[in-house]
């Protein structure tokens, strides 16, 4: 009874978070990462009565049949979801919690040769995006989001959301008041900034968000000046100059290429360590 419990609650979970799940019959014979998992809880329980050889023939199987890869040395907690599935790796040391998702592409591998715990643990609810490296024995914490092609070399407080390579913490700080005066400045200045909504995790648009605020800031302290000359007499203050559309593209390609000069020059130097 607990086994077919199990499959009620995985099938639930896939319309949890998948919204082009329809019927239940498609989702029990058209969902390769849902396989993946069942294949797992099986070889799990030969590798756990010691049946390793039989454990591993079975989870290399299940990889022939849904292109994800999973040890079966590794724990899986309750209603683990893999959307699309192909190319998932997980190690054998890793640890998942309850209500984690993956995407297509994930690695939870290790960075180490040596035995014993060197894949990650992912607490409940976790979230990775596509293409996502989550690499050693670290944690993720609960409700942490891992943008797509990341790579995680790190612990990950919880909530958080990383991107980049190697990951960051990517969060703005940004209450709802200081969203909305940025979205205001974009207006009037013409143009729709680039991401300046506070729950976006780019960190190149926080930094023009940041910038916004700086620019605010200037403009009134200018124009206080200008009036308080202005009652002197003199005729100091023009019209401030429009922040262009293109300006702001061009801060921002500058920013990116600055970052995979970075990338490129860690990979030179590690490459020829």
């Amino acid at each position: 009874m607990a086994f077919f419990s199990g499959i009620r609650e995985d099938i639930n979970s896939v319309f949890d978070r998948d919204p082009a799940a329809r019927n239940t019959f498609e989702v029990l014979f058209n969902y390769p990462g849902l396989h993946a998992i069942w294949f797992h809880r099986f070889s799990h329980k030969l590798w756990c009565w010691r049946l390793y050889w039989l454990a591993r023939f079975v989870s290399n199987i299940a990889r022939w049949l849904t292109g994800v890869e999973i040890h079966p040395g590794a724990t899986i907690g309750r209603r683990f979801f893999i959307d699309h599935g192909m190319g998932v790796v997980i190690g054998e040391t890793a640890e998942i919690g309850d209500d984690v998702t993956l995407y297509h592409g994930v690695t939870l591998g290790g960075t180490s040769w040596n035995k014993g715990k060197r894949h990650p643990t992912l607490k409940n609810g976790v979230v990775i995006g596509a293409g996502a490296k989550v690499l050693g024995p670290l944690t993720v914490g609960e409700q942490a989001r891992i943008g797509s092609n990341a790579v995680v070399v790190r612990d990950v407080p919880a909530k958080a959301t990383m991107v980049g390579i190697p990951a960051r913490v990517a969060k703005s700080g940004v209450d709802k008041e200081t969203s909305e005066r940025r979205e205001k400045m974009a207006k009037a200045y013409g143009f729709d900034a680039y991401a300046i909504a506070a729950d976006n995790p780019d960190p190149v648009a926080t930094a023009i968000g940041r910038m916004l605020d700086h620019v605010d800031v200037l403009d009134q302290k200018v124009s206080d000046l200008c009036n308080a000359v202005n009652k002197l007499g003199g005729d100091v203050c023009g019209e401030i100059p429009k922040v262009d559309v293109q300006d702001v593209e061009f801060l921002e390609e500058t920013a990116r290429a600055a970052e995979r000069r970075e990338h490129s020059q860690k990979a030179e130097i590690n490459s020829s360590d």
